[in-house]
């Protein structure tokens, strides 16, 4: 069980002796496998299962692929080699041998044949060669991935093998055209252009207190990624002076990319169909949200035959259907329109999520620096503990701690609550926020509930709502909902505790914000309260579910705008499902605020 005491750093995850493949995009990437071995040093290392014509190897389910792995010491000196399987997918998918694997009608062969996935210190003479066999007998289709580790001496060379297991479907619904990267598309200026006028209903909201700045892109910035150059600020690494630059150049490049992804979106040559008022234009991949496509997001056309000095128009998305977007121009382009008209397409990247974030980053600046970066010291901060009648009968002891800890808290850098899945974080939460709610200690508690996703947001909702230990007043707690929501995305008994008119999804006043207790938002559309005007210090405490599937902007925007020195913030998540820049990675490395749950689970 974890405690906060003085002994810093002594609670740790384990990471075990298996690796794990993060996505390669071996299409895109040349360097996974478009490597010479005879360029990387002495120890000269084959590549197992070459690629064919820029693809896998192919093999059929249920038969078994076999390849070489020649490992040739160029040196004069003889050299220590270990051989292990890092990592598979599948897991334990492939295999490695000293023999050639026989085949399945050799049974003689067969019975005194062994496998392994590793293999221990063995001697290579100089100018010796050894064959070892990479094995892989797949069950199911789709891609199998395997990493092999070979330690010489001091040097470890790393090799990356792919199979594709097909069957007969899969293999003869394949394209036998060979891929050929299509040709750079045509980019529309959007600099000056011709205005739709005004937005859809949904998309133009209301005006708030606290307006969103634009946080246009610096064009030294720009220049600097477009010519693939790092940075200095990020160069350097994240520290305690440069967060906000940091976090900030981050998003910027993150944005430009974004930008660039969206223009492989682009369409030339396509036609437009009238419905009703509106222009249809059916984009490919919309429906897997490749492009991503909301209600109010701008497109800019013109005709196909048009020169680069014409200025394209701009239009606006009313309706997402399918792989259909029912479109609004100005009245000009609407009388001119015919259908057998040949247009080229732009979508515009949809900015608004993003300058949140940079907005967030900002106001980081007005917290004290313990809250992103907890010291040495905070380790040994006391909290005052009472016991816990719990309200569920299902917590085990680890989790009745934790709650205890977070209701004995007062400020300081967030607490944090740490497990792989099904260990009970989410449980611990509820649990904790109940508490709050009914106890009279906590009367003037006034509670933020931020999860990743719509889905996981209501389901803390329903979470809370299902104990029936404890009554909640529908007027106290309230689920904001981005006005981009769609109104049957929630279900229907959850409908009555969010505000919507003419099925929109809308934020409240500032008024009736301050009078719940519980507010349940996701991690970007916690924005809206800081936009209609709520003050740092209203809410007391800050829960963040599922901290490691978010970016640090993103959890930022609740801290930032709302903390103070008094604010309990609780950070909870999966140690394994962190990115490399986290504040529930950084608060666990820096200080022992926290509970580990799973070892009693």
């Amino acid at each position: 069980m974890g405690t906060v005491d003085d002994k810093w750093g002594d609670e740790c995850s384990v990471i075990g002796d298996k690796g794990e493949i993060d996505y390669i995009d071996y299409q895109n990437d040349k360097s996974v496998c478009g490597y010479d071995p005879s360029e990387e040093g002495p120890i000269v290392i084959s590549a197992p299962f070459p690629f064919v014509e820029g693809k896998p190897r192919s093999v059929f389910v249920g038969e078994t692929a076999i390849d070489s792995i020649t490992i040739t010491n160029t040196t004069s000196e003889a050299v220590d080699l270990w051989t292990k399987i890092y990592a598979s997918t599948p897991e334990d998918s492939f295999k490695l041998s000293l023999m050639k694997p026989p085949s399945t009608n050799d049974v003689k062969c067969q019975a005194g044949f062994i496998d392994f996935s590793v293999m221990e210190d063995r001697m290579l003479q100089p100018g010796e060669a050894l064959t070892i066999w990479l094995s892989c007998k797949p069950m199911e289709l789709g891609l199998y991935t395997t990493v092999v580790h070979f330690d010489a001496g001091n040097d470890r060379i790393e090799r990356v093998a792919f199979l594709l297991a097909d069957d007969n479907i899969s293999q003869s619904l394949a394209s036998k055209n060979p891929y050929s990267r299509s040709q750079r598309k045509k980019k529309i200026s959007t600099d000056t252009f011709v205005s739709a006028g005004s937005r859809p209903a949904r998309a133009m909201g209301r005006a708030y207190k606290n307006r969103l700045p634009r946080y246009d892109i610096p064009q030294d910035i720009r220049a600097l990624i477009e010519r693939k150059q790092i940075p200095d600020v990020i160069a350097g690494g994240l520290t305690i002076n440069n967060y906000a630059s940091y976090f900030k150049t981050l998003l910027i490049m993150e944005e430009i990319q974004l930008e660039e992804d969206m223009g492989r979106h682009d369409m030339e040559c396509v036609a437009m169909r009238r419905r009703g008022g509106y222009l249809s234009l059916v984009v490919p991949g919309l429906a897997e949200r490749r492009p991503s496509l909301l209600q109010g997001d701008d497109i800019f056309v013109k005709l196909a035959d048009a020169d680069d000095t014409t200025n394209p128009y701009q239009g606006y998305i009313y309706r997402v259907e399918a792989d259909e977007v029912y479109l609004k121009f100005n009245n000009e382009f609407h009388l001119c329109h015919n259908d057998g008209h040949l247009y080229n397409v732009h979508f515009k990247y949809n900015r608004v999520n993003m300058r949140r974030l940079y907005q967030a980053v900002d106001a980081s600046k007005d917290l004290e620096m313990e809250m992103l970066f907890p010291s040495e010291s905070y380790g040994s901060r006391l909290i005052e503990t009472s016991t816990l009648v719990p309200i569920s009968c299902s917590l085990n002891e680890e989790q009745i701690c934790s709650v205890e800890m977070i209701l004995g808290c007062k400020g300081g850098p967030p607490y944090v609550i740490y497990g792989p899945p099904g260990t009970g974080k989410t449980m611990t939460i509820i649990e904790a926020i109940l508490q709050l709610y009914q106890n009279r200690k906590h009367a003037r508690a006034r509670i933020l509930v931020c999860a990743p996703s719509n889905s996981a947001a209501d389901h803390l909702l329903e979470k809370l709502l299902s104990e029936e230990a404890v009554h909640i007043q529908e007027k106290e707690i309230f689920r904001l909902n981005a006005t981009s929501r769609p109104f049957d995305d929630i279900k229907p008994d959850l409908i009555r505790f969010c505000l919507f008119d003419e099925h929109i999804f809308s934020c409240p006043p500032l008024g009736a914000l301050t009078r719940y207790r519980i507010i349940i938002s996701t991690y970007t559309s916690a924005s809206l309260l800081n936009a209609e005007g709520v003050q740092r210090g209203q809410f007391s405490h800050i829960f963040l579910d599922e901290a490691g599937q978010a970016s640090e902007p993103e959890s930022m925007i609740s801290i930032s705008h709302f903390c103070n020195k008094d604010t309990v913030v609780v950070l909870a998540g999966d140690p394994h499902a962190i990115g490399p820049s986290n504040i529930l990675q950084r608060c666990r490395e820096l200080w022992t605020g926290e509970i580990i749950l799973g070892e009693a689970l």
